[in-house]
């Protein structure tokens, strides 16, 4: 179960970031270990109350960029700052931050309440206060009754939301999250997803949420920072990430996508006419401004945005199925098309009629059938 984003919320952080003070901000943070740069100079701003995800592979730079926000790390050049305040040199300890790790790092010997109460102990705060604060905590992650026991007598879940309550009852400027579903499995990480944005909403804590999960990044986000090789390749609202990839890269790791080889063919203004095969699309031409006509680009679809339709259709791709996978609520067909695409173009149809009526072998026509795809220059994604 996913939660997606509004939209209306997401404009709202990103018309806002030039008009109110970010709670946290990056100035041209870069970190390097050895002879290697983890982070490549990262200008961020993150606005208070926002849900910011940092997405991409293993080794891009996210944690790194997670660690140098809590103070884990130093950073090379450049500063961070956090409600306007520069931190790039203040301790972990001051910067009043709340961590969930992905082991979730709870004291095996203490009791879920003592481990919940643990920074305020540490804060010196009050002894009645830390017990009214810890069953607020426990309430808010629906614990309630479970302050006795020990984190071993706890279900992953549970135990996560312990982490989860441990990070929010020292009322954190900002919380951050790393990968902290990747533990849990498919349905109760889906459930734990919702609660925690739930939760965030309420409490409106801003919020860095580290993940490679596309799914979990694209339901759950304000804005996604999608990072590569210690870059941030693009930062913007959930749906422009899938619709308007800025680069190859992001579209290429954002969601499925087709590459078909395609020529521009004329030029209009701001778009341009790309031919695939027998095909003509009109595309945004921002990507491939500096190509001219007759220049070869590759053109991305979402394997949603193609329909079957009659071969010898007009304005249709031609393929041969080649195989068929069934999803459940959907069927995802394997086509092959050569000379419109090197490797089989997957598309994917709703219900189970497809199941029938598209058999291995038989030959379709393919249909694009949105607006939302783009095209770029050739070549590897970086």
């Amino acid at each position: 179960m996913l939660m997606r984003t509004d939209r209306t919320t997401a404009n709202r952080f990103a018309a806002g970031s030039d008009k109110v003070r970010p709670a946290v901000q990056l100035d041209g943070v870069t970190k390097r270990f050895g002879g290697s740069v983890a982070l490549h100079e990262a200008w961020l701003k993150i606005q208070p109350s926002e849900f910011m995800t940092l997405l991409g592979p293993s080794g891009c730079g996210k944690t790194t960029l997670l660690n140098l926000v809590a103070g884990f790390l130093e950073a090379d050049n450049g500063e961070i700052f956090i409600e306007g305040a520069l931190v790039t040199e203040t301790p972990a300890h001051m910067r009043e931050i709340g961590i969930v790790f992905q082991n979730y790092a709870l004291f095996p010997h203490m009791s879920v309440a003592n481990n919940i109460a643990y920074g305020l102990k540490t804060r010196g705060i009050d002894k009645r206060e830390i017990g009214r604060r810890v069953e607020e905590a426990l309430a808010l992650v629906k614990l309630s009754g479970f302050a006795d026991r020990k984190p071993r007598q706890l279900s992953g879940g549970q135990q996560q939301r312990v982490a989860l309550a441990r990070a929010l009852v020292i009322k954190p400027k900002v919380l951050l999250l790393d990968e902290p579903f990747s533990a849990l499995d498919k349905n109760l990480r889906g459930s734990m997803q919702v609660e925690l944005k739930q939760i965030q909403r309420e409490l409106g804590v801003t919020t860095i949420f580290v993940t490679h999960d596309q799914g979990e990044a694209l339901s759950m986000s304000d804005r996604i920072a999608v990072m590569s090789a210690g870059r941030i390749r693009q930062i913007a609202a959930p749906d422009d990430i899938y619709r308007r990839p800025a680069d190859r890269f992001v579209a290429s790791f954002v969601g499925d996508a087709n590459i078909l080889s395609g020529r521009i063919v004329e030029r209009q203004g701001d778009s341009a006419i790309v031919a695939i095969g027998d095909v003509r699309v009109n595309l945004a031409a921002a990507p491939i401004a500096a190509l001219s006509i007759g220049d070869a680009v590759d053109v991305f679809v979402r394997p949603e945005h193609l329909t079957v339709t009659a071969q010898g259709a007009s304005n249709a791709l031609r393929g041969t199925v080649a195989t068929q996978v069934f999803q459940g609520d959907h069927v995802d067909l394997y086509i092959d098309a050569p000379g419109i695409a090197a490797e089989r173009i997957l598309l994917r149809a709703p219900g189970i009629a497809m199941l029938s009526s598209c058999p291995a072998g038989v030959e379709v026509g393919l249909k694009i059938d949105s607006d939302d795809i783009v095209a770029f220059p050739p070549g590897a994604a970086p």
